[in-house]
Order: C-alpha cells, then sequence, then structure tokens
C-alpha cells in the first residue's frame, strides 16, 4: 500500500510538472547611474526573480538558487520565451514597472540539466516516445546512484520526472527499453512489468 501511495504521489508530480505555469510578474524599481542602465537591471532582476519563482516548485530550490546566482544574464536571457510590460516609469537614473516573462520549459529543462540542478520538468512532446520507470529505494543513495550508473554505461538516459517517498520516477525512451532491462537484470536488478510502468527494485 505504501508502495502504491509513493508511485500516486509520483504520478500527481509529474502531472503538475507537465502541466506547469511557467509564466510569473516582477515589480521592479532600480535607480542607476542613467535610465537606460537602470532597466537593464531591472530586467536582469525580473528575469532571475521570476524564473526562481516559477522553477523552484519543480527543481532542488537550494541548487536552482544557487545556479541562478551564479549565471550570467546572458546566459539566462535563452530561457525567456516571451516578456510584457505594464506600468513603466522612467526618469534620468531611474526605472520601475511590472515585468511578466513566461520561461520555456524547453530551454528550462536544458539549463536546469547543464548546471547540475535536480528536477521534474516535463517537456510535453517527448512524453509519446517514452516509457515510466518506476525506481524502489531501499537505500536512497546507493540505488539512486546504481541504477544511473548501469544507464549510463549501456548509453541509456534517465530523465528524473518525480520523486515521492520511497521512489523515483523517470521517463526513459522506449526505443531503449529492451537494452535497459538486459542492462539492469546483467546488474542484478530485479524488474516487473504493471501497465506499461516498469517497476525496479534490488
Amino acid at each position: 500500500m505504501k508502495k502504491l501511495c509513493a508511485f500516486c504521489s509520483g504520478v500527481l508530480l509529474i502531472g503538475a510538472a507537465m502541466g506547469a505555469d511557467l509564466t510569473g510578474t516582477a515589480s521592479v524599481n532600480v535607480t542607476s547611474d542613467t535610465a537606460a542602465t537602470a532597466k537593464n537591471m531591472a530586467f536582469d532582476e525580473a528575469r532571475r526573480q521570476i524564473i526562481l519563482d516559477t522553477l523552484s516548485p519543480y527543481s532542488d530550490t537550494g541548487a536552482l538558487r544557487a545556479a541562478v546566482s551564479g549565471e550570467k544574464a546572458s546566459g539566462l536571457m535563452p530561457l525567456i520565451a516571451s516578456s510584457g510590460i505594464t506600468g513603466e516609469k522612467t526618469s534620468d537614473t531611474t526605472y520601475s514597472a511590472k515585468i511578466t516573462m513566461t520561461v520555456s520549459r524547453r530551454a528550462a529543462k536544458n539549463w536546469l540539466a547543464a548546471h547540475d540542478v535536480q528536477n521534474w520538468l516535463v517537456v510535453e512532446e517527448t512524453v509519446s516516445d517514452t516509457f515510466p520507470l518506476v525506481l524502489v529505494l531501499e537505500n536512497r543513495v546507493s540505488d539512486w546512484s546504481g541504477v544511473r550508473h548501469v544507464a549510463a554505461a549501456a548509453g541509456i538516459d534517465l530523465n528524473t520526472v518525480a520523486i515521492a517517498d520511497g521512489q523515483v520516477l523517470f521517463r526513459v525512451a522506449t526505443a531503449r527499453r529492451g537494452a535497459l532491462t538486459i542492462a539492469l537484470r546483467n546488474a542484478g536488478w530485479r524488474y516487473k512489468d504493471k501497465d506499461g510502468t516498469l517497476y525496479i527494485s534490488k
């Protein structure tokens, strides 16, 4: 029953990650030597805040915050799919506005992976050609690293989608299902299929 509840929690998480609204709004008021400089600073401030606000529910918040803080403005710009401004006010040295931005799901997923930020965002277009893989954890650290090592050795990508009590939900390319089960079996893992979902455990 506990394992079923944990998987249900994972299903809810994947649903939330797939349906995530990655749009946020930030109110900014920045003063600098010129209005143009203040505007650039304001947009950078808004961009960072919105990226944190929209991605935190689907990422390791601490790692996300560190990655955003350490990234240059130019490195964050590609994450923004669209933006809008209301209530804009400027003076010789000040810029204020309410800035709305939408984060690109695919760009965010790639950026998070490149910065080793654990996340469970799902790029919806990739779901149809993947299958769900549920890792039942006995030892959280060794089981997690063990499965990832087996998959990496077989050249198979594991896309982490959700983490619930005692389980991790991945999505894996359907074309690699056979190769993965062989690699897992050879490494001493047990697995079973239930309605298309592959459950694995030690």
